[in-house]
């Protein structure tokens, strides 16, 4: 489970850096960059909810005594 979450962590940043490729700065709101935008808010989205889910294995493992 931790690799899949480093995996999907390490997907979620190159989408993001892929996705700053498509902004034009001058129309941030219109085409492709609302497109790029709506992106890279979803995988900055993944990247926290993955970020929580490895903190609270983390706080599992430690109430367990595994650590």
């Amino acid at each position: 489970m931790k690799y899949f979450l480093f995996v999907l962590m390490g997907l979620a940043v190159v989408t993001m850096v892929f996705n700053t490729t498509f902004l034009d700065f001058d129309n941030l709101f219109i085409g492709q960059s609302k497109i790029a935008i709506i992106a890279i808010l979803a995988s900055l989205c993944v990247l926290i909810i993955a970020w929580i889910l490895l903190i609270a294995k983390v706080i599992e493992k430690r109430e367990k005594g595994q650590l």
